[in-house]
């Protein structure tokens, strides 16, 4: 044994020194990791030839490994860790050879990388980091941060230490629109650090808030964080449970579990939400308390100037901003629950619904039955019996058959006697005009409202056509047409609205990205589609809102970057109320009549992506952001592949066995979960987020999901510990990023001092989440029903 060490730890930790090597030699760390690998494989084969690697295995032809094998012990839970006073046998730690176990490492890598990179299941999910990339280098060129900053600094700069605040509000605002770390942390270091500093902050709260709140972009969504670790998670957590049920007796997870052992990105993103809110919200109470405790190093800022066009009372901005939209939320959720608002859609299945399985599967074998009990509980292992008692007696599940005339046109009329006086589809698109008058409203209050009372007018007009004149028999073409004055007049005062929304800093800036925002998470959150057409969207609105804002820039108009939002928001609405299937064998009039709006709308919102694109490319925008995004992406992608690599040489040498063993020699979860978080904590100081994603999370991945905790949880929780890796030094991404921008006068020393309350901010999110679980799992489970 060499130093003492088993073998497979000695192959450990070369891997590790070449890998740290590699990374501090100036290499590019996407090829730093593939020659990490290389290199300590020959190392290890080197050390293995010579005889000083020896691994200390369990020798499974003592008596005690027997002894212990007949008392009922699962031979594969037998371990050193576990047994230590078992006999052993000393062996090579390529008990093949190394030339066996580069031959594998070859044809493993050739498939991994088919799998995960080129043409497995995988990969349409990883086009959404693209995506993303390229949507949020092309919001940072827009200069969307440089307006976001101006303005939180002049509605929050006159609290105690609202300079802070506004960082952290900016920096939770752009993790929701771009999620690009370094050009978060790059451009409020630019913008921000120089004005906090002129106005007396300290250069410690400066710095922290701006590294700390530049990397939210990690948690909060869409992040390429949760993305590439969400991919991962799916494929470890399947094959873990279907482990554990073969290991319980069981034939499949989903007889074990009682449902499909999958995680998808999108449900992480629908968990990430509430964690990225808190951490944003931690670190705007740190700010706003260390500004009480100390106003000399984070005083409040008045000479900012003002966001609204004229002053307004205290009484008239709540009775506009909060008061009114929050009633008519209220009153619109009222309404909905009483029934007087809700579906009025006659669409009936030709098909029936199939009958209902038991809760459980309950014809299993007597393990399995044990393991399941134990799992679910005797109350829900009777239940299940007793279910499946009921549906055997009924003489099975009821299976799905076709309709007659008869039946359809009864469910019909019975969809016909219970829909709600007004749809919601209706009550929705007047509740947004609603909205859009009240915040005009309250930007000018001095101006006149008779064009506010107009839209007013034709929104009651709207209610009343809706609840006495159209019915659920209508066509969605007649309603349109009954309801065409209506929406006109409102249309009429939205518009009269908007232009004096206009004149309100606050709404001209955070609208449109809010907007984007809004498409893509709501796309993504509310289960419409999944993260890639999503990321898709959100590149292409970002395109478009960096063009308008390049053509304001050179006083141009814009109209064709707003005519060609408004083609899509109508192309959607259109999707919405109308059956656009125009391959049917009965088309109605005003299908075909939508179907071309819809085409055209299509067709100009082509061209006016086109056009931005046009825009971006003549103003010298969009070739520095196509070329910055294949940078990004490729460096992901080869680390991907150089991750995988190195790898495999763990696992031919039995590297991930060994930790594997380790991590199972504890009964209880909480801690072996306790110590991964730990390990990754500290890695984190030495590694970037993408390298533990591919090279540790592999490895302790079938332990962490293989057991009872929420695969949510799991991943949001290793999540925000990578978070923290921006902010660890000496390697810590965020702090180079601030340290490159930042003025002379701040030293790496007032970087290092003011990222450590929010490291440590960071932990104490981690524990909120740790013994809070609910705020990982609530919103999926709201959003899932």
């Amino acid at each position: 044994m060499l130093f003492g060490l088993d073998g497979v730890e000695v192959g450990l930790i070369i891997v590790f020194l070449c890998l740290f090597g590699g990374i501090l030699s100036g290499f590019p760390v996407a090829f730093a990791i593939g020659g990490a690998g290389a290199i300590s494989f020959a190392i290890i084969a080197a050390l293995d030839s010579a005889g000083l690697l020896i691994h200390q295995a369990i020798d499974p032809t003592s008596q005690a490994y027997n002894a212990l094998v007949n008392s009922g012990v699962k031979p594969e839970t037998i371990s050193i860790f576990r047994y230590p006073d078992l006999p052993r046998i000393g062996m090579p730690v390529f008990d093949r050879g190394w030339e066996t176990a580069l031959d594998r490492n070859i044809s493993f890598i050739v498939n991994r990388m088919n799998e995960r990179v080129f043409a497995g299941q995988s990969i349409e999910t990883l086009l959404a980091v693209l995506m993303f990339v390229l949507m949020g280098i092309t919001l940072e060129r827009s200069k969307i941060a440089n307006d976001l900053l101006t303005t939180m600094a002049r509605v929050f700069g006159p609290l105690p230490g609202g300079l802070a605040v506004s960082v952290v509000v900016v920096g939770a605002f752009l993790a929701a629109s771009t999620g690009i770390v370094g050009a978060t942390v790059v451009t409020m270091g630019l913008l921000s650090l120089p004005t906090m500093l002129r106005h007396n902050y300290s250069p410690e709260i400066a710095t922290g808030v701006i590294a700390a709140s530049g990397t939210l972009g990690q948690i909060i969504p869409p992040s390429i964080v949760i993305v590439l670790l969400g991919t991962l998670a799916g494929d470890l957590y399947s094959v873990a449970q279907e482990n554990r049920a073969i290991e319980a007796g069981c034939s499949d997870a989903l007889t074990y579990l009682g449902e499909p052992a999958v995680v998808s990105v999108g449900t992480l993103f629908q968990a990430a939400l509430l964690p990225g809110i808190l951490l944003a919200l931690l670190y705007a109470l740190y700010a706003f308390g260390y500004a009480l405790l100390n106003p000399s190093r984070a005083p409040a800022v008045d000479d900012l100037g003002q966001t609204n066009a004229e002053p307004i009372t205290r009484g008239e901005g709540f009775t506009w901003f909060i008061g009114l939209p929050v009633a008519l939320i209220a009153g619109l959720l009222v309404f909905s629950e009483v029934g007087v608002v809700g579906s009025q859609s006659l669409v009936v299945d030709s098909y029936s619904d199939q009958g209902d399985a038991a809760s459980l599967r309950t014809n299993v074998g007597p393990d399995c039955k044990e393991a399941m009990i134990e799992l679910h509980g005797q109350a829900a292992w009777d239940r299940a019996v007793a279910e499946q008692s009921a549906i055997d007696e009924a003489g099975g599940v009821t299976a799905s058959h076709q309709l007659s005339d008869e039946e359809i046109a009864e469910k019909r009329a019975a969809k016909i006697a219970n829909a709600a006086p007004i749809g919601t589809g209706v009550a929705t698109i007047l509740l947004l005009f609603a909205l859009v008058l009240a915040v005009g409203r309250g930007v000018m209050p001095s101006a006149s409202p008779a064009p506010l009372l107009v839209g007013a007018v034709g929104i009651v007009l709207g209610l009343l056509v809706d609840l006495l004149l159209i019915g659920p028999q209508w066509s969605a073409g007649g309603a349109l047409m009954a309801l065409l004055i209506p929406y006109a007049l409102a249309i009429y005062g939205c518009v009269h609205a908007a232009i004096r929304m206009s004149k309100n800093e606050l709404i001209r800036v955070v609208f449109p990205p809010l907007i984007l925002i809004v498409a893509v998470l709501g796309s993504i959150l509310g289960g419409i589609t999944n993260p890639t057409p999503a990321a898709a969207l959100g590149a292409a609105g970002a395109i478009m809102l960096a063009a308008y804002r390049k053509l304001r820039d050179e006083e141009r108009s814009g109209k064709i970057i707003i005519f060609a939002t408004l083609a899509i928001g109508l192309a959607i609405l259109i999707g919405i109320n109308f059956d656009l299937r125009i391959n049917n064998a009965d088309v109605s009039f005003d299908t075909w009549v939508a179907f071309f709006f819809a085409y055209a709308a299509y067709i100009y919102a082509a061209f006016g992506l086109f056009f931005a694109c046009w825009v971006l490319f003549t103003g010298g925008v969009l070739t520095p952001v196509v070329r910055e995004t294949a940078k990004v992406t490729s460096m992901v992608f080869t680390i991907l592949i150089g991750s995988q690599l190195l790898n495999l040489v763990v696992i031919s040498f039995g590297g991930e066995h060994y930790i594997q063993q380790f991590l199972r020699s504890y009964d209880n979860e909480f801690t072996v979960f306790l110590i991964v978080m730990l390990v990754l904590f500290i890695l984190g100081f030495v590694l970037d987020f993408l390298e533990i994603i591919y090279i540790v999370i592999p490895i302790v991945g079938p332990v962490i999901y293989g057991g009872t905790f929420d695969p949510k949880w799991v991943t949001i929780m290793i999540a925000v510990n990578l978070q923290t890796s921006f902010l660890t030094p000496p390697f810590g991404f965020a702090l180079f990023y601030l340290r490159g921008v930042a003025p002379k006068e701040v030293t790496t020393g007032h970087i290092y001092r003011g990222v450590a309350p929010f490291v440590l901010i960071q932990v104490v999110g981690i524990a909120i989440l740790w013994f809070f679980p609910w705020i990982v799992t609530i919103v999926p489970q709201l959003i899932g029903g």
